[in-house]
């Protein structure tokens, strides 16, 4: 019975993923019920559907997402990696995080970073993500495992059947795959297992159009699926994973010294996923969660809302709201670096940030005007050991901001029971640390960057230790029974994009597609505000300039999914509809 029902499952992934190839176009939006799926990627969010419709629940969903998108999104994700999950489930009302956080080896020091002859820091790009010493003990695997044996309903090894029919059959490269393929060309080049995937004969990028097959991750995800995360962490792929990290397999002559990496089969081995309490505040009568420690992200959010639930937004002129948006996350992004990090290794006065006393004293800061020296006004931390319910240690130093890579993929499963899950999974830098493991097929990550190279800072880099995240998956339950969730890629931006359509969802009257639709900003403590071109040119952007504030353009900050429930059962999916060239939203029950 087993076998056929497996067999029926199988079929139905096949012809969910063959739809595309008789005219099926990815959609940004989807209603209806019965389940949703938005992600990057129209192949992933099929295979969530196929999931959903055979009966799985959203965390079964979720991991098959997860698992293609490591075929096809294989340079911002995949088992290489780590990242965070945030579920949601209806019946019971529970709110329960997963840390799937790369952690470092236990012979990783502060001076992880440093050239060996100088003793000065490596450059950031290529040297410093490029080696050894960057690749963190990956956390993927353990997360998906510690969330299925909590809440999943499929068997474990069917939930890779869509994952190992892409990378078996191969997928047609697209133009944005091809574009990160050229960007990390010379990186890539310099491994021979890398090279041989991605690049051809000649270590050309592989172009758009192109059939890209991965039969060793299907070897890969094969074993995984008979075997669970233990032939992972344990096994066959934990020694691959160890000699690649250690000895990495160049060409004769790299155009820079690779540096060996210290994980060990002990560091793999001793390697947990976390079930976390999530972060919670209110905001306007909304209850709203995020992901706690060791990603900043639900603090850092839940912080800026709390000083901004002083101002009302929604009946201020837009400029002033969003000039109090502005410098609220200023604020924000100032205390995420003076304090958070990971919590086994740090004592972080949480109670003292998220406390609605200490938000009002914040608020005061800010005044009516932009500060006069926008360009370079840099905010302060505060003190919030002083609103903690046992003292801290009080912190004199500010700590300079941190840009994280920003190879990162979020997705958004909601299924027929209205239970919800938001993941962000990540592997650093695109491409992560461009070491492919030999013989298995996926890339590792380049997640150690994420450390700071201030011996001081409460995220330098320790033994065992898990480097600070952005990644911000939130959950919005407001007080008429809708449900909905969402949650960003984009580096220490993440925050602000999650930050900012919460403001939109709750202050602005937008509907969720619209939220994450609307131009971007910014503001990481750094100045000048960061904005997409496409804000800077808007009414509301010269306005906001006219009033002093001070923005930098870039193309595009972050891509979004997210999904809605209502109470009546109701379902809205939504994806990016233009940037990263488009997400893809699916239902399971379209509306007619």
């Amino acid at each position: 019975m087993y076998r056929r029902r497996s067999l029926i499952f199988v079929l139905l992934v096949a012809l969910l993923l063959a739809q595309r190839a008789y005219g099926q176009s990815s959609t940004p939006v989807a209603r209806g019920s019965g389940g949703a799926v938005a992600s990057v990627d129209w192949r992933a969010t099929q295979a969530g559907i196929a999931v959903l419709r055979s009966g799985g629940n959203a965390v079964d969903a979720a991991i098959a997402v997860m698992a293609a998108l490591g075929v096809v999104e294989a340079y911002s994700c995949g088992i290489g990696g780590g990242g965070f999950m945030l579920v949601y489930w209806r019946k019971t009302g529970e709110v329960v995080a997963f840390d799937g956080r790369e952690q470092a080896s236990a012979d990783t020091d502060a001076a992880l970073f440093a050239d060996p002859e100088t003793g000065e820091p490596l450059p950031l790009f290529p040297e410093r993500i490029t080696n050894g010493r960057a690749v963190g003990v990956p956390g993927t695997v353990a997360m998906w495992e510690l969330a299925h044996r909590r809440f999943g309903s499929r068997a474990w090894a069917e939930l890779f059947a869509p994952a190992i029919a892409l990378a078996e059959d191969g997928f047609t490269v697209d133009a944005l795959f091809a574009e990160q393929t050229a960007q990390n060309q010379a990186r890539f080049a310099i491994f021979s297992a890398t090279a041989a995937l991605y690049l051809s004969e000649r270590n050309s990028a592989t172009q758009a159009g192109t059939l890209l097959r991965n039969p060793d991750l299907a070897r890969t995800y094969r074993l995984l699926a008979e075997r669970g995360a233990e032939v992972f962490y344990r096994g066959e792929i934990a020694q691959a994973i160890v000699r690649t990290v250690q000895s990495p397999r160049t060409v004769p002559s790299p155009p820079f010294d690779v540096l060996r990496g210290t994980l060990t089969l002990d560091d793999l081995a001793a390697y947990r996923a976390f079930e976390r309490a999530p972060v919670q505040t209110t905001y306007r009568g909304n209850q709203v969660y995020g992901i706690g420690l060791p990603s900043s992200g639900g603090i850092t959010v839940a912080v800026a809302l709390n000083i901004l639930e002083g101002y009302p937004l929604s009946a201020l002129d837009r400029v002033q709201a969003w000039h109090y948006v502005i410098e609220a996350m200023r604020l924000a992004y100032a205390d995420r670096a003076a304090f958070l990090a990971d919590p086994e290794a740090t004592d972080a006065p949480i109670e003292g940030l998220l406390s609605k006393a200490y938000a009002a004293e914040r608020r005061a800061l800010i005044g009516t005007k932009p500060p006069s020296d926008g360009a370079n006004f840099r905010a302060t931390h505060g003190e919030p050991q002083r609103f903690q319910p046992t003292a801290r240690p009080q912190r004199t130093a500010t700590f300079a901001q941190l840009e994280e890579g920003a190879s990162t993929t979020h997705l958004t499963v909601a299924d027929a029971d209205g239970n919800i899950v938001s993941a962000t999974f990540t592997l650093g830098p695109t491409g992560g640390s461009g070491m492919v493991v030999d013989g298995y097929g996926f890339l590792l990550n380049a997640t150690l960057i994420n450390f700071d190279l201030d011996p001081a800072s409460p995220n330098a880099a320790a033994p065992a230790k898990r480097p600070r995240s952005s990644i911000a998956p939130t959950l919005i339950l407001t007080p008429e029974g809708t449900a909905i969730s969402f949650g960003s890629q984009g580096s220490t931006a993440i925050i602000s994009n999650a930050l900012s359509v919460t403001l939109h969802l709750l202050d602005f009257g937008s509907s969720l597609e619209e939220a994450i639709a609307a131009p971007r900003l910014s503001q990481r403590n750094t100045g000048a505000t960061q904005a997409e071109a496409a804000f800077i040119q808007s009414k509301l952007g010269k306005a906001l300039s006219d009033f002093g504030h001070v923005f930098s353009a870039t193309e595009e900050i972050g891509a979004m999914t997210g999904v809605l429930v209502r109470a009546d059962g109701g379902q809205v999916a939504a994806a990016e509809p233009t940037r990263r060239r488009g997400g893809a939203a699916a239902v399971v029950k379209p509306a007619n």
